[in-house]
């Protein structure tokens, strides 16, 4: 089913007598397989409001990430949360939504400095699983109320309602951008140099680490972006800051620049490998070891605060790892695999309590997406 607009959405719903397995773009294959008919959102697509002075965006949820992009650069503004692509890695097709990114939460490396998607989500309109249509927040920043229910929607994978609208604050884009890289750190060096440079005040919006860059080696890097004097100023600075950590060097060249951070945010290194791929969140002091406990290949964004970590296909890194402070998803495997292991974290009872009520309030016929967040 692909409705055109709100009302035949929430008829589609309503009226479903069985479980439905929503779809966006179908890049973002992330969660357990759920068997059901398909709805689709491309038919609700089309930016509805775009106010560059107000600095916001409301958009239907079907439109293509890359429309909405296009959109703010000849505006020269920007989503501020550099959501990733997931085509290259899960090696899907077709074109991200707007209204996918927001269901997974979808941040890139500028989290660190701008927060994660649901930090630049203002409203949302959705269709619950009775077919209601529900709004919360609002379409400008002066007006922007029910911020709860407008998080919870970011990261619920289609669990709590069909989006149908979504609006987000904006930025203004980077006149310049150079990254400070670090040659030859241990991740446990590299991991301490990232949280001094996050801890300065020099505005570092990107700070990431691989234990094997292009060469072999271990490359540490962080980024800078504003005005020319300003970023040449504490590209200075930070290079002071770290000077006693090992071979520092500053790119400058936008290209370059553009593409090393594309690769940490698409996790290109992992492209076209074989192997299951995890996402492990936890606090950056921690990540070090991590790596360490999971045994595969690993890359470190967010200051080490997320390890991106790829292992031989079937493996429970969940057991591997034993008892830890975060969690562990499975971003990546084999559709035996996603059915068998729990994709996400499995939730202490209480959590796991609180989560079922709120889907059984949203959802009480359980036919949104079901099982894919198990």
């Amino acid at each position: 089913m692909s409705p055109v607009d709100e009302r035949e959405m929430s008829e589609a719903v309503a009226g479903a007598e069985g479980p439905l397995r929503l779809v966006g773009g179908g890049t973002r294959a992330i969660g357990r397989p759920v068997v059901g008919e398909g709805l689709s959102t491309a038919g609700l697509a089309g930016i509805e409001l775009y106010e560059p002075g107000a600095l916001t965006i409301v958009v239907k949820a079907g439109t293509p990430l890359a429309e909405v992009q296009v959109a703010l650069a000849a505006e020269n503004q920007r989503l501020p949360f550099e959501p990733m692509d997931h085509r290259g890695l899960l090696g899907t097709e077709g074109d991200p939504t707007i209204g996918g990114l927001v269901a997974v939460n979808v941040s890139g490396p500028r989290r660190v400095q701008a927060g994660a998607c649901r930090d630049s989500l203002i409203g949302v309109r959705f269709v619950d699983g009775r077919g209601t249509v529900v709004k919360n927040g609002g379409r400008v920043m002066k007006n922007v109320t029910g911020y709860d229910l407008v998080k919870l929607m970011a990261g619920s994978h289609g669990t709590l309602g069909v989006l149908t609208e979504v609006a987000f604050k904006v930025l203004p884009g980077v006149e310049t951008q150079a990254c400070v890289v670090i040659n030859g750190l241990s991740n446990g060096a590299a991991v301490a140099a990232m949280s001094r440079a996050l801890g300065s005040p020099f505005e570092v919006s990107g700070a990431a680490h691989t234990p094997a860059g292009v060469d072999g080696h271990p490359v540490t890097m962080l980024r800078l972006e504003g005005f020319a004097d300003s970023v040449a100023y504490r590209s200075a600075k930070l290079k002071e800051l770290l000077a006693g950590d090992g071979e520092i060097t500053v790119e400058t060249d936008p290209v370059r620049v553009a593409a090393a951070w594309q690769s940490v945010r698409d996790v290109e290194p992992f492209h076209g490998r074989d192997g299951d791929v995890w996402r492990v969140s936890v606090k950056p002091s921690d990540g070090p070891d991590i790596a360490a406990r999971a045994g595969g290949d690993v890359l470190f964004d967010w200051g080490g605060g997320l390890v991106w970590v790829l292992v031989a296909p079937g493996t429970d890194l969940r057991a591997q790892l034993g008892d830890f402070a975060g969690h562990a998803t499975l971003i990546r495997a084999r559709e035996e695999t996603r059915a068998s292991l729990p994709v996400f974290q499995p939730e202490p009872a209480p959590v796991a309590a609180l989560t079922e009520g709120l889907r059984r309030q949203f959802d009480p016929k359980g036919i949104l997406n079901p099982g894919i967040m198990s």
